[in-house]
């Protein structure tokens, strides 16, 4: 059982790795704001349209970038559920 666990435990932590370079991204808008985010969590990249800084419309501009960093934190927890709930379904408890 010992083995399985040590198993068990390798995949997981290669599982992990590979979703903190795994990225997945949401938009806002109709594309105007874009947020990035690794499997993990990390915001690497925020977008937006140089049109939609022109409005000069501040309350939008947050909504929109709100309304896209949850929509990419969101897919980045459906990836890591995913990947990691196969994984934890092994577990022999």
């Amino acid at each position: 059982m010992m083995q399985q666990l040590q198993k068990l435990q390798e995949q997981m932590e290669l599982a992990q790795a590979q979703l903190a370079e795994e990225t997945v991204t949401a938009t806002a808008g109709g594309g105007a704001v874009s947020v990035t985010v690794t499997g993990d969590q990390h915001c690497r990249a925020v977008t937006i349209d140089a049109e939609l800084l022109k409005e000069g419309d501040v309350e939008l501009l947050q909504d929109l970038i709100l309304t896209a960093f949850n929509s990419a934190l969101e897919k980045s927890r459906e990836m890591a559920a995913n990947r990691l709930g196969p994984l934890a379904s092994g577990l022999p408890f």
